[in-house]
């Protein structure tokens, strides 16, 4: 009997030491957990803090650029004040040689500035002007385009140079060959460019007869010059006679050979040189008029 009581002792020690154990272990666990978790954070702010560290180092460096790049430009700024007190010093060494102004020179250092001021507001009015006389030209040469229509640019061509508008037409449309005799397309170009010149009546404008550098001479031509001369005069007729332009609005100008657009070696360059140019005069006597007008 006391062999089976001391047996159910041992049995109960065992057992209730056994839930001690366990329990104990359960909380070393938790703690475990608890230390590994800390760990885990102090590792990600050492990160945190090296990453911290090198964006700190960047900086450091360029504000130590930025430094070294300030303090040369002081040096400059430092260099240009001391010449600059110099250049005073100068100055103000010669103003006490200088006379005192008189009434008279202020009064005519006055009158200068006035005129400066006059002179700039006439500059500011004439670059309105011509600024206006730029829109009109190309108005103008938009008009003309458009009336020309499908025209092939090789064989009409609309420009602005200078202020100046310029047409130039190949003499295949409008003259047979060597000759001054217009062609059956003639009438029809030059129609379209008086429909334009007539909405226009202000304008002036200058036809000019072109060639190529071969020697031409053949019944009533006796060389480039007359053959430019009197296509040129064969224009102006047609647009007078025919389309009813001002023969005051017109000149007839021949430049023979004299003022080519390309290379008289070639073909093209040939081909090119052979044209009639009808020239947009500028309207000097307006321009003149705003000269006297803003004296």
């Amino acid at each position: 009997m006391k062999t089976r009581n001391y047996l159910v002792l041992g049995l109960a020690s065992l057992f209730l030491f056994s839930c001690v154990s366990q329990k104990k272990m359960r909380q070393a666990e938790a703690k475990y957990g608890e230390l590994n978790g800390a760990y885990a954070e102090l590792k990600e702010k050492y990160k945190a803090c090296q990453d911290d560290q090198t964006d700190y180092k960047s900086k450091i460096a360029a504000l130590n650029t930025q430094k070294s790049a300030l303090e040369s430009s002081n040096a400059d700024l430092k260099n240009q004040v001391d010449y600059l007190k110099q250049n005073n010093n100068t100055v103000l060494n010669q103003l006490k040689d200088l006379s005192v102004v008189t009434g008279a020179q202020a009064e005519s250092i006055k009158k200068s500035l006035e005129n400066i001021g006059s002179k700039d507001l006439y500059i500011k009015d004439l670059q309105g002007s011509i600024a206006r006389k730029d829109s009109l030209n190309m108005a103008l040469v938009m008009n003309l385009k458009g009336a020309i229509g499908n025209l092939d640019d090789k064989d009409i061509n609309i420009k602005v140079d200078k202020g100046v508008v310029y047409v130039d037409i190949s003499d295949k449309l409008l003259f047979k060959s060597g000759s001054y005799d217009v062609t059956d397309r003639a009438k029809e170009v030059l129609g379209k460019v008086a429909k334009v010149l007539n909405a226009q009546p202000e304008i002036e404008f200058m036809v000019e007869g072109h060639t190529d550098s071969v020697a031409i001479k053949s019944n009533g031509i006796n060389d480039n010059w007359d053959l430019s001369v009197k296509r040129a005069t064969t224009v102006v007729r047609i647009l007078q006679n025919t389309y009813g332009l001002d023969p005051k609005r017109m000149t007839a100008a021949g430049r023979g050979q004299y003022l080519p657009l390309a290379d008289n070696a070639t073909a093209e360059g040939r081909a090119a040189n052979r044209r009639t140019r009808i020239v947009i005069l500028p309207q000097l006597d307006q321009f003149f008029k705003l000269l006297e007008t803003k004296k």
